[in-house]
């Protein structure tokens, strides 16, 4: 397979002479849009397609709707693809290692296993030394904290439980402890979906075969079966809570909210595995909620929250949707919130953890008056993390490495590279664009028009016309680094005598939403759309006005792989849209997007779910090429 390659197209001569004047530079750089309007229009165009909860009122109304939910959700969303639904049908391989020693009442064993075929996972093994005849069992997750496993609050999280006679099974969250590491970042799971593959998979078998391992104890009490986490450790318990029904006890610590929420609130707007592709298509987080209904809940939120899911705007809507689906199972008091104020920031600390052994208490220990929810100090017995490190295979692995075998022998089969598929996967709207002017300028022998183009009833982006004495045809200029960075190109075109048309689509340039873009582009996928389709749509849009105002079919330059593939993916979509494609700094193969070990957070609308599964850039370029 030959490397991938980025090569620079100098599709004029004067495009590497002189720099461009300043004067260009400056009109290139006039804002059009108004200060904050994509992100406002993000959040618009997302919002209306979030699922409401549903208006049910029998409890076997809600049971088949649940059931429904969470059966979609795991076939079609959790393990979409072939390649997910071997790796969720493979057996699941433990090895038990050295046990070292823990305090007073429990004893910690070391053990790995594998999430999937080849990546395995350290965890350690908080048993209890007095085992009861039925033995309640504690899955602890943890976020995005770099120390991972050995994170003090969790090791006394599940020591105190242990010492309470619950077993805790603390499991490695991938990307972070000891499997920190390049290939694991959360951004890097969405090469597996350009595949074709769901990113979700990994994080989720490797909880659902955390709890396989407890549920396979000797003693293990099937009807007490508990999780808890902070931050992506509670985005973790909510979705293997609601998704699997094993789960009795959920205790989400500061780990999510509603995807209406995270669209208003920028904090909020969670990590890949947070937004995947099309989640919310099937449910919202308001859903996941409820569907903990028949089982027991703790929502801890906290109320000074500097990081994300404050509980003054995360936690409400939560309650509202889940409180009248607990009271149709009869069960108002097993759905409760905690909201933490001292020390009220993002944490899991003593105040938070006390709430959760409260919670346990009422639950799994009913009626039993020695147990206490006040925290039993052991400062003293927290591990260092070299004493808590499980060996790991030398190739245990990644993200990354999962998506290069993924990517073998892809596209499937090139023969079916439709137009129609390509159509069903970029899931492209059919847009016109209506144009308004936002004003003029001439600087030296360069005349400007600013554009805002509204593009459909969706999103409005900006454009920047300009012209230098007789005009000869017209050029759509896009770039990665967004038009203010197209100066030399454009400059070169203005010197041939083109009209130029310098364009930000959204996520691009001036339409993009500053150090949040990706997430805004994660947030549009888990509503159904996709980035990629958005700007194609955009970009032939905008040709289609160019025709029509200026009676000039514009050519269309592309700086960059991003704009590249976009221009590319617009002209296989509608070929008499626009005239020649003229791309620089352009990638010729999918799999380099792998082989450079690109990520979403970089380069949004690569990565489109199922892209290269059934598309290379021949293929694009064939479709490219035909105007029937």
């Amino acid at each position: 397979m030959k490397p991938a390659i980025l090569f620079l197209v100098l599709s004029l001569p004067l495009l590497a002479q002189t720099p461009p004047p300043p004067d260009l530079e400056a009109l290139l750089s006039h804002p059009i849009l108004e200060k904050g309007q994509p992100e406002r229009e993000s959040r618009a165009f997302c919002d209306t397609k979030v699922p409401r909860m549903p208006k049910l009122t029998t409890l076997d109304e809600w049971k088949t709707f649940a059931d429904k939910t969470r059966r979609d959700a795991l076939e079609n969303i959790v393990f979409r693809g072939a390649l997910a639904k071997q790796w969720r049908d493979a057996k699941t391989k433990v090895e038990w290692l050295d046990s070292i020693e823990g305090g007073a009442g429990y004893s910690i064993k070391k053990l790995r296993y594998e999430a999937l075929p080849g990546l395995w996972i350290p965890a350690l093994l908080y048993q209890p030394d007095k085992l009861q005849a039925k033995m309640p069992v504690h899955l602890a997750v943890n976020g995005h904290d770099g120390v991972g496993k050995a994170a003090p609050y969790k090791q006394i999280r599940c020591i105190n439980l242990a010492k309470r006679g619950i077993a805790s099974l603390n499991v490695e969250w991938l990307g972070m402890g000891q499997l920190r590491t390049d290939g694991f970042v959360h951004s890097r799971m969405n090469q597996l979906d350009l595949c074709g593959v769901s990113g979700l998979a990994p994080f989720y078998l490797s909880m659902s075969r955390g709890l396989d391992i407890l549920l396979a104890l000797p003693k293990a009490d099937p009807a007490r079966v508990a999780v808890s986490g902070l931050s992506g450790g509670g985005w973790q318990t909510i979705t293997i809570s609601s998704l699997d029904t094993r789960v009795t006890l959920a205790n989400p610590v500061a780990g999510y909210s509603s995807f209406i929420t995270r669209a208003e609130h920028g904090s909020d707007l969670g990590d890949s595995e947070q937004t995947p592709n099309d989640l919310a298509t099937v449910a919202d987080y308001t859903h996941l909620t409820a569907m903990l209904a028949g089982r027991a809940a703790l929502l801890t939120y906290n109320a000074k929250d500097n990081c994300c899911f404050a509980a003054d705007h995360a936690l409400p809507p939560l309650l509202d949707a889940a409180e009248p689906v607990f009271k149709i199972y009869g069960q108002p008091e097993r759905l409760r919130s905690h909201i933490n104020t001292d020390p009220g920031t993002h944490n899991f600390e003593i105040d938070n953890r006390q709430a959760l052994y409260g919670m346990v208490g009422d639950i799994f220990f009913p009626g039993d008056a020695g147990f206490s929810a006040k925290e039993m100090p052991c400062e003293i017995e927290v591990k260092t993390k070299e004493q808590l490190d499980v060996p790991l295979p030398a190739d245990n692995l990644d993200f990354h490495q999962l998506a290069l075998a993924a990517a073998k022998n892809l596209p499937r089969d090139p023969a079916q590279a439709t137009r129609e598929k390509l159509r069903e996967l970029v899931i492209g709207p059919k847009y016109e664009a209506l144009a308004e002017k936002a004003g003029g300028e001439s600087r030296a022998d360069t005349k400007a028009v600013f554009w805002r183009l509204r593009i459909g009833s969706d999103w409005t982006v900006p454009l920047t016309e300009l012209t230098r004495g007789d005009v000869k045809g017209t050029a759509i200029v896009i770039a990665d680094a967004g038009r203010k960075s197209a100066a030399k190109e454009v400059e070169a075109l203005l010197s041939t005598g083109k009209r130029v048309l310098a364009l930000d689509p959204t996520f691009i340039g001036e339409a993009s939403m500053g150090g949040r873009t990706y997430l805004h582009a994660l947030l549009a996928a888990t509503v159904g759309q996709r980035a990629l389709g958005i700007e194609s749509a955009e970009v032939n849009a905008v040709a289609h006005w160019a025709a029509q105002t200026f009676k000039s079919t514009p050519a269309v330059h592309s700086i960059g792989p991003r704009t590249s593939l976009v221009a590319l993916v617009a002209k296989a979509l509608e070929p008499v849209a626009s005239g020649r494609l003229k791309p620089s700094q352009h990638i010729e193969d999918l799999h380099g997007i792998l082989r450079n070990n690109w990520t979403v957070s970089d380069k949004p609308e690569m990565f489109c779910f199922g892209l290269l599964e059934h598309f290379n850039v021949p293929q694009l370029q064939a479709l490219a090429a035909r105007q029937d």
